[in-house]
Parts: structure tokens; C-alpha cells; sequence
């Protein structure tokens, strides 16, 4: 491996210290068409082997856009699809370098076949080891599958692009106007892209996230001894409904909560923590997003809009494929109401909803605030097979605000009615106790132990087992 080059020192500096193992390091390209064979392509673009991070083995390539612009072509994607075969036969993740000018044009249909090639090992890999994905360079046409099939994807933030369509091609756009390929629009608008940072902590944050993913989907040994207090009380969460980022951090043994699309419909927070040293992946509403100076940057309303729940859908079933339990923490009045929610809104949920159902881990739901109709049940409620459910004492459960639903019964009727009939459906028909004598909430809890009720309930079903309907896989 060649010490110059850009695409071994991303390895280097994402890996531990002199853990690399290149493997295929005397490939080139066996092209010979328009003077390909005159020119010399080492390692054919692309540098692939294994090391470890936290001593966690992993395999690597990172495409080096020195050769032919780190151009795919057929022996290019062979190293990579031999790189896929050890990591399956080990279960080990795979995570990818990009740095590319895409399809090897020299190479025509030789290229597009391994583009297909590399797409099938994807598609094969996945739920059975962690993919990841970071773009340093460009990534565009074909090549934007790439993060797309994995999952989870980092970018350069100012370096990287990200395109199937360049900006410049798409009708009534040019970049000036709209740069659909940066990292700002891919993590934000599109919702590609986890992770957006410059070079050192983009492979920093990739080491963090390694640390908290099992190696693959048959491994139980992913979890580290816990040094934080399990019973450790915390009365600050009761101030943190607003914002579940904060919330989740403070749960989590040592406060190291890692948010995955953080950019990305920013009403649902998705990520992972540990929980007495065992990887739990993390889903809650947000209705505020505070800075680390303590200053609110942004509201929302306590709703689920189709962006949050497809972020959460794709969270919630990458969990279960690699058999990390779910925790959620539930604050959430309905659906986002305008038109064009309106066109995406039932699916959405209903791929959420589907996705909580069909996931056969141990799920633990929290509901902190409000929780309102079809959109709590979508939520991880019981109804859909939460294993235990808890709620703060002023959480509010039930079909509608007590006072909306005052004003249907009582039509007609005066002001001094209505809110009496407001007052008694509260506590019939609302209240965290109605819920509970109901059997829809296991226990009643005090935020600050919010903590210590959910460790003990995981620890509880460590060793939970459920069976389901013979199928090849469901269709929503």
C-alpha cells in the first residue's frame, strides 16, 4: 500500500495503529482497449484488506482518485466483491472509502457488470454484517447506489458530492440554485447521509459508531462492561420532553448517545446508546431542538410527519436485523396536516407502524408527553407488541386532547359543561392512571428513574424468544 496516497491515509487514520492487512495489492486493470494497457493502474484504483478498530476486525477498501480517477471498472469491483465474500464468511462489517469518477468508460459493459456485481454483494450483505459508507470525494451516477444500499453513509462536508443526476442536469436547476449533490441537501433534504463533517471526524465518528454495532447479525457479544451507575437518577429528564436528543443522553450509560440522520426530519431522533453495556438503538419524537449553550434553534409540532417515520421504519428494522433492542420515548399529538404530508402520510406510517410490529427484539416504549391516537399506536405501543410500557406521571393517553373531545360531547351545551366534561374525560379517558388500569401501561414512573426502569426491563428480556408466521417476508 502505497504511504503517499490519499486513500491509504484515510485507512490509516480510520483504522488502529498498523492493524492494516492489504489485501490484492498487485491487481490492475486487464483492459487493453483505447491504450488502457499503456497506462499503469495500481491496485486498479482501489486499496482493499482489513485491520481493526477497538479491536473490532472490519474490511476495508478506499478507492484512490489518483488511479484513473478512482474509476470502477472490472477488476476494481472484483476487489471489492472479494472483500464482501471474506466479510460474510467472517462476519465482520464492510465499510467503503468512496473517492471515485464512477463508471470506467474504457471499460464499458465490463463496468457496468461490475457495477452489478458490487450492487448483488451489497444486497446480500445486508442484515447479515454492517455496511457503511463515506463519501470523500465524488460519488455520482450509478455509483450513488452505493451508500444507498449500505447502511449507513458519511460525507465530507465540503469536498464530497453526492448525485445520481448532477446538479446542472436536473430541469430548471443549476448548482448556483440548488446544490443537490452537497452534503448539506444529502443529509438534510434527501436523508442519504448520517453524518456530515470534515475528513478526521467523519473516520472518527465511523470508529464510534463500529464500537456500538454488533459485528454481525448472529453475534451476542456486543456489549462492554457498564462503569456507570445503573440505578443512576437524573432530575433533569423531566425537563427534557421537548428535546428526546437530550433525553436519550442523559439515559445513556456515561451520557455517549450517537444520533444517526441528525440533520434529517429532526421531529424523530433515531440512534444508538448503551444501556448497562449492551447496544440499544433509540427512536423518540422531538418537538425542540436545543444547542449546547442551552439555546432553543428550533420547534416543531408533537406530530409525525412521513420523512420521521420513514427515518424511524429504516432505523427500527436495521435494529431488528442485527437483534439490537428498541427503546422509545413517545410524545406525539397525530400527524403532520398539510398537503403535501397528506400525499405520503398513510404510507409513512404505515411503514412505521409495520416496522415496530414485525420487529421481534425486545422493544421498551416510554411515553413522556402525549400520546394521541393512531399516531401514539404507530409509536411502539403495546397494541403493536411493545414488551413493557412505561409513562411519566403527567403523560396523557388516549384518542384526543380532553378538551377537543369535551367540545364533541357536549355540543351545544355551555362553557361551565363543557369543561367539567373536560375535567372528568381527562381522568377517565386521558390520564397515565386511566391507561394503566387498563393494562396499556405496565408502570407508572418518576422521570428521574427513568434510567434504572429501563435497564432492568431489557435485562429482563435478554432472553426473549417469539415466533411468527412462516413467510418469505412481508410486503408493506
Amino acid at each position: 500500500m502505497s504511504i503517499t496516497s490519499q486513500a491509504s491515509q484515510r485507512i490509516t487514520a480510520l483504522l488502529d495503529d498498523n492493524s492494516f492487512v492489504e489485501i490484492g495489492a498487485m491487481v490492475t486493470a486487464r483492459a487493453t482497449d483505447f491504450n488502457l494497457k499503456q497506462t499503469e493502474t495500481p491496485s486498479d484504483g482501489c486499496i482493499t484488506g482489513y485491520g481493526v478498530i477497538e479491536g473490532n476486525l472490519v474490511y476495508v477498501y478506499s478507492q484512490d482518485a489518483s488511479v484513473l480517477g478512482g474509476s470502477i471498472g472490472e477488476m476494481h469491483a472484483k476487489k471489492i466483491a472479494g472483500l464482501y465474500d471474506l466479510a460474510m464468511k467472517t462476519g465482520a462489517p464492510v465499510i467503503g472509502l468512496i473517492d471515485s469518477a464512477g463508471l470506467r468508460l474504457q471499460e464499458a459493459t465490463d463496468a457496468l457488470n461490475a457495477f452489478g456485481e458490487i450492487y448483488k454483494k451489497q444486497t446480500l450483505a445486508s442484515g447479515v454484517i454492517p455496511q457503511i459508507t463515506a463519501v470523500f470525494g465524488t460519488c455520482g451516477g450509478g455509483l450513488a447506489l452505493f451508500p444507498a444500499l449500505t447502511d449507513f453513509t458519511f460525507m465530507e462536508e465540503k469536498k464530497a458530492r453526492l448525485f445520481v443526476n448532477a446538479p446542472n442536469a436536473l430541469a430548471g436547476n443549476e448548482i448556483s440554485k440548488c446544490d443537490t449533490s452537497s452534503a448539506a441537501f444529502q443529509s438534510e433534504e434527501a436523508g442519504i447521509v448520517d453524518f456530515v463533517g470534515d475528513e478526521a471526524a467523519v473516520l472518527g465518528q465511523i470508529r464510534d459508531l463500529v464500537c456500538m454495532l454488533p459485528s454481525n447479525n448472529e453475534d451476542d457479544n456486543s456489549f462492554v462492561e457498564c462503569t456507570d451507575d445503573l440505578n443512576r437518577a437524573e432530575a433533569s429528564l423531566a425537563n427534557c420532553v421537548g428535546d428526546t436528543s437530550i433525553a436519550l443522553s442523559t439515559i445513556a450509560d456515561d451520557n455517549a448517545f450517537v444520533e444517526v440522520k441528525a440533520a434529517y426530519a429532526k421531529e424523530m431522533v433515531t440512534g444508538f446508546m448503551k444501556l448497562n453495556g449492551i447496544t440499544v438503538g433509540a427512536v423518540a419524537n422531538r418537538c425542540e431542538v436545543y444547542n449546547d449553550e442551552g439555546e432553543k434553534t428550533a420547534s416543531f409540532d408533537a406530530a409525525l410527519s412521513p420523512a420521521g417515520c420513514d427515518k424511524a421504519a429504516e432505523f427500527v428494522s436495521f435494529c431488528d436485523a442485527f437483534n439490537i433492542p428498541v427503546l422509545t420515548l413517545t410524545n406525539v399529538n397525530g400527524f403532520t396536516a398539510d398537503k403535501c404530508s397528506e400525499k405520503k402520510i398513510a404510507k409513512a406510517a404505515a411503514r412505521l407502524t409495520y416496522a415496530f410490529a414485525d420487529a421481534t427484539v425486545p422493544k421498551v416504549n416510554v411515553i413522556i408527553g402525549k400520546a394521541y391516537g393512531s399516531a401514539y399506536v404507530a409509536m411502539n405501543s403495546k397494541a403493536i407488541g411493545a414488551d413493557m410500557t412505561y409513562c411519566w406521571p403527567d403523560a396523557e393517553i388516549g384518542t384526543m386532547d380532553a378538551k377537543l373531545a369535551a367540545k364533541i360531547i357536549c355540543d351545544g351545551q355551555g362553557a361551565d359543561a363543557v369543561n367539567e366534561c373536560a375535567k372528568e374525560y381527562a381522568y377517565l379517558q386521558t390520564s397515565a392512571v386511566s391507561a394503566a388500569k387498563r393494562g396499556y401501561v405496565d408502570a407508572i414512573i418518576e422521570p428521574a428513574d427513568t434510567r434504572k426502569y429501563v435497564i432492568g426491563a431489557f435485562e429482563m428480556l435478554f432472553t426473549k424468544r417469539e415466533d411468527r408466521p412462516a413467510k418469505k417476508h412481508g410486503t408493506v
